[in-house]
């Protein structure tokens, strides 16, 4: 399966701005924006002017790499997004958010969605009371999450189970931290859905 393996603290400088691609690492000093607060590369720290197309380009790459998506996929997205009713940015946001890495991520059961997306392709979590390993599967309502029984002895999966405890879930998402267990009550509103996006540039993009 397809995904960016190459450095994390490079994408949030060239969006110029946080994306919390390293979870934890992201609150600290060691934060590649915080210490170099402009674009990688030999030009980066020269000023240009961006026209329209860049500025839709760049909101495009941003929610990409927020949610960890490459381009085809993204596309795919979208193009669905188009053919449901309502509003296709919103439409968009809304499926990128019920990937099930995300929705792990969102209930606290991962440091980052690149984490989150691990712990899926590794088996740790069932939905709906059946082991499910894909990153991309999109929760529908009433659907529920849970750590796999054997997979709650991995201390690393302890850790998580004990910080979710602490963790504010999305108001269209609710977690059960005695029993572990995490269920979709809500599609998310566009409110309730922080990607820090223009969603209107990327439809923008995707309609010239």
């Amino acid at each position: 399966m397809a995904r960016y393996t190459g450095p994390q603290c490079k994408l949030c400088r060239r969006e110029g701005q946080k994306l919390y691609l390293k979870g934890d690492r992201c609150y600290t000093g060691k934060c590649g924006i915080d210490r170099r607060s402009y674009a990688p590369g030999q030009h980066g720290q020269g000023r240009k002017k961006v026209s329209e197309y860049g500025l839709q380009l760049r909101e495009k790459q941003k929610a990409r790499r927020f949610y960890g998506v490459l381009e085809k996929q993204f596309r795919n997205y979208y193009f669905t997004a188009a053919r449901q009713p309502g509003v296709t940015g919103e439409n968009l946001l809304r499926l990128l958010e019920r990937r099930l890495d995300n929705v792990v991520y969102r209930l606290g059961l991962g440091a980052s969605r690149n984490e989150a997306r691990q712990l899926v392709r590794h088996g740790h979590f069932i939905v709906n009371g059946r082991k499910t390993n894909i990153p991309s599967f999109l929760v529908r309502v009433g659907d529920e999450i849970t750590v796999r029984e054997r997979s709650k002895e991995s201390p690393r999966v302890k850790e998580l189970i004990e910080r979710a405890a602490d963790n504010t879930a999305p108001a269209w998402l609710e977690y059960d931290a005695e029993q572990i267990k995490g269920r979709v009550v809500a599609l998310p509103s566009r409110e309730q859905i922080d990607a820090p996006v223009q969603e209107t540039l990327i439809v923008e993009l995707y309609s010239k």
